[in-house]
């Protein structure tokens, strides 16, 4: 598989969890010290991420993954994206479209998630 492909199929497999609500397949796509930084700078490591679905506060409605743009450093590859999400947190909405980060890396023949980065999506400041 190319490295397109493989990001291809975790990047379905993790919509996939999140729309499910299924922390362990979750917990398994990612590292052991995987961190997430959230779209306003707040940082969650694997099991505060985890949690927030097993415990049913983050519940995913939809979820896209689309303008994808690969690069690959040996056993690391990053992800750029843009993630498109209707969503509440603790009965509160946290829909909104992002621009993600996702760094992967290498773990035998497959990749796993070390880092997810949001980013709202915004025109730069003084532009329309």
């Amino acid at each position: 598989m190319t490295i397109d492909q493989q990001l291809d199929e975790l990047g379905r497999q993790w919509m996939e969890a999140e729309l499910s609500g299924d922390a362990e397949a979750l917990d398994a796509l990612a590292v052991t010290d995987f961190t997430l930084v959230g779209p306003l700078g707040f940082i969650l490591v694997k099991d505060q991420w985890v949690s927030r679905f097993r415990e049913g506060a983050l519940v995913m409605h939809e979820m896209s993954w689309t303008d994808v743009t690969v690069r690959e450093y040996g056993d690391t590859a990053v992800a750029i994206g843009v993630l498109t999400q209707r969503a509440s947190y603790q009965g509160t909405s946290a829909d909104g479209r992002f621009r993600v980060t996702q760094i992967t890396v290498r773990d035998g023949d497959r990749r796993r998630l070390a880092g997810l980065h949001y980013s709202p999506i915004a025109a730069p400041p003084g532009r329309p």
